[in-house]
Formats: structure tokens, C-alpha cells, sequence
């Protein structure tokens, strides 16, 4: 056991007991929406993760402790402190635990601590990539490092549309990590079912997903495997709609000289602002919908 990792009793419990247990990361709870609105979306999250027969271990860093598991109180205090937590990746770490500090988890940073507790399946929105214009700017997500190296499913709605979804297919080529299409020959772009790019594989089943990853940890594999999972019809966005909203994003962020990990947050937030908060209620339902998937598959892995 990591020295510095606190695993919640019943999520403990539930992996002594091999039953179906589903990550959650908490940088959706403190820079994803405001308060209350984020609160209630992770509660709800957790919900659904029941509702599908799994147990959540929504994941953090509190006074520097690695969180593999958090009780409601904890999930209000980092929905009330919002951005005033350090949005923590991989490389914060060590700070973050030395210094005590308070840290909402990355995709990444999810990853490796529901690694470190023995958890294989963890459902977000939509993973981090390569950035448009990376080619001069070399903007590239510590979540795809990540994938490539630890081995957790993670499902997701795709890539965030904000990205250049060509070259993170690419990079996730590179990296071995198999991109899994659910139901779909074709990536889906988050607030889309579609982006014109094509997925390794497609999967139909949450049964089929789970012997194709313990296929992959059992064969000594230690990349981490892409679930895209589309977003539900009724709530997938007009695509012309929503990249006219990101372009619009993306070159007030450049004029504005917003780079690094602040990227993220603010053109997330201009979208919503663009679409007048149709793309906020798009990325809650998204990542209700791969919370149900990731629970469903979390149990057929467990009963394989």
C-alpha cells in the first residue's frame, strides 16, 4: 500500500471482495461547473455508478493525502473552493503531497491513483490531447502520456472537441493504447456523436469491453485502454454550431496569451458562454451516460 494514498472503507471493501468498483475524477467538481450545480452532478455521478451495480471511488488530493474514495463532505468542500484548488496532472504531484495541498485530479492524475488502489475502470467526460497548433506550440495532454503507460480502461465521450482529434488518434496510436469504439466505427467529439475519424475497434457490448481489456491485462499489456463512448442522440450538439463556438474560443485564448493547463478551463467556459450554456448540460449528460457504461463493464469484468 502507498504511504500516501487513503482508500474509502467501502471502496476498499469492495475490491477485498472483487466486486465491480468505478473511478471518478474531481477536476469535473472544481473547474468543470459552478456550485452547487458541480456538487450535484458528482453526487448524481456516483448515483448512476450504484444505480449499474458498481461502487464509485471518486478520486482527489485533500491536505496532500492521495483520495481514492470521498464522502460527500469531502465532495462539497472541493465543489465550494472550486479553482482555488490546483488543478493537479502528473507532474503536481509530489508538491501537492509535500506541501499539503489540495488537488483536483486530471484524467492523468485519476489514473494513477486508482491504479495505485487497484481499481481498473474509470469514467470521465473526455480525455485531454493534442492541442490544435501543437505542431508550434507542443500543447499535449499528460492524460495521453498516461494512458500509454498505465493500465486502466477509461471511458469517455472521446477527446475534447476543443483538441485536434486527428493527431490524438495518432499519438494514442503511438503509444499502443487501443481506441475502442462503443457501438461506433467513429470517434465521437464529445459534444458530437461524430468527428470523420475512425476508432481501432468497435465494441457493442459492456461484456465484450470487458474481455478485451482482461485480455489486454492479461497478456502482460501495461498501456491503458480508450473507451469512446457517444454522447446520447437527444443531447449531441449541431456540429457546425459548436465548432464555430470553439474557434471562437480558441482565438480569444491565443489573443488573451492563455496557455498550459489554464487551456482547458477557459475554453470550456467561452464555449458555454457561446452556446449560452447548452454545452454545460451536453457534458453533464455525457458523462452520465459513461458512468452507466463504465459501471456495466466494471461488473462483467468482475464476473469473468
Amino acid at each position: 500500500m502507498n504511504k500516501y494514498l487513503d482508500i474509502a472503507l467501502e471502496v476498499q471493501e469492495a475490491l477485498e471482495n472483487r466486486r465491480p468498483v468505478v473511478a471518478l475524477e474531481s477536476t469535473i467538481i472544481s473547474h468543470g461547473m459552478p456550485y452547487p450545480q458541480n456538487v450535484e452532478t458528482a453526487i448524481h455521478v456516483e448515483q448512476v455508478i450504484r444505480d449499474y451495480g458498481a461502487v464509485p471511488a471518486t478520486v482527489a488530493i485533500i491536505g496532500g493525502r492521495l483520495k481514492c474514495g470521498l464522502t460527500r463532505e469531502e465532495i462539497e468542500y472541493l465543489g465550494k473552493k472550486g479553482t482555488d484548488i490546483v488543478k493537479c496532472s502528473r507532474r503536481d504531484i509530489p508538491v501537492a503531497i509535500s506541501k499539503k495541498l489540495d488537488g483536483a485530479t486530471t484524467v492523468a492524475t485519476t489514473m494513477i491513483i486508482a491504479n495505485m488502489a487497484g481499481v481498473k475502470i474509470f469514467a470521465t467526460g473526455g480525455i485531454g490531447g493534442v492541442h490544435r497548433g501543437a505542431e508550434q506550440t507542443m500543447d499535449i495532454s499528460a492524460d495521453l502520456e498516461e494512458l500509454g503507460q498505465t493500465p486502466i480502461m477509461v471511458v469517455c465521450a472521446g477527446a475534447k472537441a476543443i483538441l485536434d482529434l486527428g493527431l490524438t488518434l495518432e499519438y494514442l496510436e503511438t503509444k499502443g493504447v487501443p481506441v475502442i469504439g462503443y457501438g461506433t466505427e467513429e470517434l465521437p467529439a464529445f459534444y458530437t456523436r461524430r468527428s470523420g475519424f475512425r476508432v481501432d475497434y468497435q465494441l457493442d457490448t459492456p461484456k465484450e469491453l470487458a474481455e478485451a481489456f482482461a485480455a489486454q491485462r492479461g497478456s502482460g499489456l501495461h498501456t491503458g485502454m480508450l473507451v469512446a463512448n457517444p454522447i446520447p442522440e437527444e443531447y449531441s450538439m449541431d456540429g457546425e454550431a459548436i465548432n464555430g463556438a470553439i474557434n471562437e474560443a480558441i482565438k480569444e485564448a491565443a489573443e488573451k496569451g492563455i496557455h498550459g493547463k489554464e487551456t482547458t478551463p477557459f475554453l470550456l467556459a467561452k464555449v458555454k458562454d457561446i452556446t449560452g450554456g447548452d454545452s454545460l448540460e451536453a457534458n453533464i449528460q455525457l458523462v452520465y451516460n459513461n458512468a452507466k457504461i463504465a459501471a456495466q463493464t466494471a461488473v462483467e469484468l468482475c464476473n469473468l
